[in-house]
């Protein structure tokens, strides 16, 4: 029998200066970017010292096309490029109020990563998750501190998306929610509350729309071009929904749909098989130039 839960008593919680992000591809840039242009210190890590060049690299590109359209002064841009600062170990984070855990979408590595990140943490810092579909609650059981911990789901791309996802463990406390949710003003961003349940709300809504327009491709209802304009020109959207999973990645999509599947056992959340198929093969959207479109032209030609 496992030995009672007992919950921890805590200092209470500090006032959010200076950020950890784990995560240095799309989802962990984009946190880094404006994190550094909201004011706070930034200090990201990656298994990848490369994965970090190239996400300063975006990240400084990205600040000289704002101050190009006047949205952001030249001082404000340099200010926050100073504000990231490159680690390489998670000892570095022992100085951070809130540590924000974006690597990808796999279970076993986020576990991984917590395990390896809480001996180094102060007592009184908070621990977030940028997952999209995995069970907040099992996430804050492999950590020291399952009552500091949240999930804050950005959306993608973050420095344009306003919505943020705030998620509960089941032993999240209210102190912990509400400091996120004011750190969520503070960036600029806007919060709902999702329950800890499979995919939450955007990805339970959004991933089957992506697989059924899968499975619209997949039973030769329509080619990619026509689904996506389809969908564009008919119900308003302003990316098809292939055109979308390609953005996301197709990796990242087959993940959040086998968590759904596993975690609601029900068969209308089955992965089609030719997003399988696609992931398989490597073609997993614009990260790598091919998806359901072929990206390594002038311009995106659909591979179906």
């Amino acid at each position: 029998m496992p030995a009672p839960y007992q919950p921890r008593s805590y200092p209470p919680i500090p006032e959010f200066r200076t950020i950890g992000v784990i995560g240095a591809g799309q989802m962990g840039t984009g946190i880094a970017q404006v994190l550094a242009t909201s004011g706070f210190e930034v200090r990201i890590l990656d298994v990848d010292p490369r994965a970090i060049a190239r996400a300063l690299e975006e990240i400084e590109a990205r600040l000289v096309r704002q101050v190009a359209k006047g949205k952001l002064a030249e001082n404000e841009k340099r200010a926050a490029l100073a504000r990231i600062r490159p680690v390489s170990d998670y000892s570095a984070f022992a100085e951070c109020e809130l540590v924000i855990e974006a690597a990808t979408e796999n279970e076993e590595i986020k576990r991984s990563i917590f395990k390896s990140l809480v001996p180094h943490l102060r007592p009184d810092a908070v621990v977030a998750t940028n997952t999209s579909s995995i069970s907040i609650t099992r996430l804050a059981a492999t950590t020291d501190r399952p009552e500091r911990f949240i999930g804050m789901h950005f959306m993608n791309p973050v420095p344009v998306m306003k919505l943020v996802e705030l998620i509960r463990g089941i032993a999240t406390e209210e102190d912990t929610y509400q400091a996120a949710k004011a750190f969520v003003e503070k960036i600029g961003k806007v919060s709902v509350t999702a329950e800890d349940f499979p995919a939450f709300i955007v990805n339970r809504i959004l991933l089957p729309m992506i697989n059924e327009a899968c499975y619209t491709l997949y039973e030769g209802v329509g080619t990619v071009e026509s689904i996506d304009t389809a969908m564009k020109l008919g119900a308003n959207h302003p990316m098809g929904p292939l055109e979308l999973a390609d953005f996301i990645g197709l990796d990242t999509c087959l993940a959040i749909m086998q968590v759904l599947h596993d975690g609601l056992a029900d068969s209308k959340y089955r992965p089609c098989p030719l997003l399988v198929k696609y992931v398989e093969a490597g073609w997993i959207g614009r990260k790598v130039k091919r998806g359901f479109y072929d990206y390594r032209g002038e311009r995106p030609v659909p591979t179906r």
